[in-house]
């Protein structure tokens, strides 16, 4: 509907117009105002033809990038498949872990004419949208153009789906029009037929991420005697690792760490480094020329990109950030994948399931800020009941690992019809 789509495009030009004081300074604040802003209006260059059907994978940022490893594997073999992203970060991992076997480019803002020209230079024959992205333009063009649509490790999360209910009579259509969604849990499907996908549509196989949670390997640690040497660590005393922490988390576990263990922290955005070295002072960062210490030391920053696994290989404890920060959390499944113990604070919305089945299974530790300080103590005083979390752990994710395969049947089906 060309009336309904000029609407759209117009409440679009609106809000970006007042709220462009508030996210274009944190654009300039964080060094992002030099983004990729022509692929962002859709100024994608044109792709070659391909001799086997394309499929279009959009993962929004760095965490849905790294959850569709395992699944872009398996359908290389049968298709051209192209790999977008929306963050700057996102498409520097997609980059790092796809190219140049995979065409990455930069997905575009829902503006019409943005969609338009995105679609025709990638011209794919089916998009699959990791979590949720639906978004009214791009799912309306689409289906105009006979480009089927699916979501795949759909999550809704507890936060995010009454926002989404309050504009249902809105979003139902875009919701509608998907041919496919493949589900992370019964609840997060019911979430996306309330919003007005169709039940005949909506299937559950579990999140993708349970596959991509990989046990350490030689290279790994091979990493981490690298990491460990570079920054002058101590192996022979206590490590705890922080990673991906948010504004707040470094005080607080700065503070929570008693003396003679060594802490870790990996932030999770690059712009916060400074921020956190100011907070850990006196600390060795892993970016300082010649990589770090002379030994002694008990704080290190990791102010680099890819060298978290290396870290949690490292630790004799986690503590997952954004989790106590209201932030919604971060991915708890890699370390321990890793075998290692981990604790997290209240706020895991944004693995819901995930957090659920590990805290069942008993292997996963939840404390609020509060509880922190006297966790640690007790867990670096117990290996004992370390192991114990952290293989009760390893057995809930063995126990769910499968879901990658399900998800490549499904598209499979979809792309033959």
């Amino acid at each position: 509907m060309p009336g309904m789509t000029l609407i759209v495009d117009l409440l679009y030009l609106v809000a970006a117009l007042i709220s462009a004081p508030v996210w274009l300074t944190r654009r300039i604040l964080a060094g992002k105002a030099k983004t990729d802003w022509p692929g962002r209006l859709g100024c994608t260059p044109a792709l070659p033809p391909s001799d086997r059907p394309r499929l279009l994978v959009h993962a929004v940022s760095v965490g849905e990038v790294n959850a569709i490893r395992g699944l872009v594997e398996r359908l290389a073999a049968d298709f051209d498949v192209v790999i977008a992203s929306t963050t700057d970060t996102g498409i520097e991992r997609a980059r790092a872990l796809f190219g140049p076997r995979h065409a990455v480019v930069r997905y575009p803002l829902d503006f019409s004419r943005s969609v338009h020209r995105f679609l025709d230079a990638v011209r794919p024959d089916a998009v699959a949208l990791v979590e949720l992205e639906v978004w009214p333009n791009f799912t309306r063009e689409c289906e105009r153009r006979g480009i089927a649509m699916a979501i795949v490790n759909g999550r809704l999360s507890t936060r995010s789906y009454p926002r989404y209910r309050r504009f249902r009579p809105v979003i139902r259509p875009s919701f509608r029009r998907l041919d496919l969604v493949i589900a992370q849990d019964e609840t997060i499907a019911k979430r996306f037929i309330d919003l007005g996908a169709e039940p005949h549509r909506v299937c559950v196989v579990g999140t993708m991420k349970w596959d991509n949670a990989a046990a350490g390997t030689r290279e790994v640690e091979a990493a981490a005697a690298r990491l460990a040497e570079a920054l002058g660590i101590d192996r022979g005393r206590p490590i705890i690792v922080a990673g991906s922490t948010g504004p707040g988390e470094e005080r607080l576990v700065r503070d929570a760490v008693p003396s003679g263990a060594q802490l870790i922290v990996a932030p999770r955005k690059p712009e916060r480094f400074d921020d956190a070295a100011r907070i850990l002072d006196p600390c060795v960062r892993r970016s300082a020329e010649g990589g770090g210490g002379a030994g002694g030391a008990d704080r290190f920053l990791l102010d680099t990109i890819g060298e978290l696994r290396a870290a949690y290989a490292l630790a004799d404890l986690v503590i997952v950030g954004r989790t106590f920060n209201n932030q919604r959390g971060s991915d708890m499944m890699e370390p321990i994948a890793l075998g290692k113990a981990v604790i997290v604070g209240p706020d895991v919305s944004n693995f819901e399931s995930v957090a659920r089945a590990l805290l069942d299974g008993g292997g996963l530790v939840q404390v609020e800020a509060a509880e922190l300080a006297p966790t640690i103590e007790r867990l670096l005083r117990d290996g004992g009941e370390r192991a114990a979390i952290a293989g009760r752990g390893l057995a809930v994710i063995r126990a769910r690992q499968g879901t990658v395969e399900a998800h490549a049947a499904l598209l499979r089906q979809l792309l033959a019809k």
